[in-house]
C-alpha cells in the first residue's frame, strides 16, 4: 500500500499541481483543455475563490493528487461541489479515496455542509464505483454534457447527503 499523506494546497505545490492538469488522463476525465500553458494554469491557481479548499495527495514528497471543493451560498449554503484529479500513473492506489475522505470530514464535520456534489463522464468507469464506495448516489445524467476528442460525451450528476 502506498503512504499517502493528504494536507491543504500550497502555493509552492504550483508545479507539481499543473502537472495534474496537463496530463492526458486528467483532461480526458475532466473539462481541462489540452495545450493549456502552465502560465495559465499557475494564473488560475494563484487566484482561487475565497472560499474554495484545495486538498492535495503527497506520496514520497510528491504531488500526486489534488481534490478542490467549493462551497456554495445563499440557499445553497448546505452544498459543496467537488472536483478530482490525480496523477496518470498513480491509478488504483488509493489517492482518490483518500482524498475524498479527507473532503468528506472537511466538508461535514468542518464546513458544516450536508451535500457534496460533482459530476462525472458516464463512460468513467473507475471513478464512478470510487464515488459509490465513498457514498456518492447517482441523481441524473446530463447529455451531450460536453465534447471530448470530437464526440458529445454524457455525464452523471452524483451527489453524497451527510449521514445522520
Amino acid at each position: 500500500m502506498t503512504d499517502i499523506r493528504i494536507r491543504g494546497y500550497e502555493n509552492a505545490d504550483w508545479e507539481q499541481a499543473a502537472d495534474l492538469f496537463l496530463l492526458p488522463r486528467c483532461i480526458w476525465g475532466t473539462l481541462r483543455m489540452p495545450y493549456e500553458s502552465r502560465d495559465a494554469v499557475k494564473a488560475r491557481l494563484d487566484h482561487p475563490d475565497a472560499s474554495r479548499r484545495r486538498l492535495v495527495a503527497i506520496v514520497d514528497e510528491r504531488v500526486v493528487g489534488l481534490l478542490s471543493l467549493h462551497p456554495r451560498d445563499g440557499r445553497r449554503a448546505h452544498v459543496g461541489e467537488i472536483g478530482l484529479f490525480v496523477h496518470d500513473d498513480f491509478h488504483g492506489r488509493g489517492i482518490g479515496r483518500a482524498l475524498i475522505e479527507a473532503c468528506i470530514d472537511l466538508a461535514e464535520n468542518w464546513l458544516g455542509l450536508t451535500r457534496i456534489e460533482l459530476n462525472v463522464y458516464t463512460d468513467n468507469a473507475p471513478a464512478i464505483a470510487l464515488y459509490e464506495s465513498c457514498g456518492f448516489e447517482h441523481e441524473g445524467t446530463a447529455r451531450n454534457f460536453c465534447l471530448r476528442d470530437g464526440a458529445m460525451v454524457d455525464a452523471r450528476y452524483m451527489a453524497r447527503l451527510k449521514r445522520s
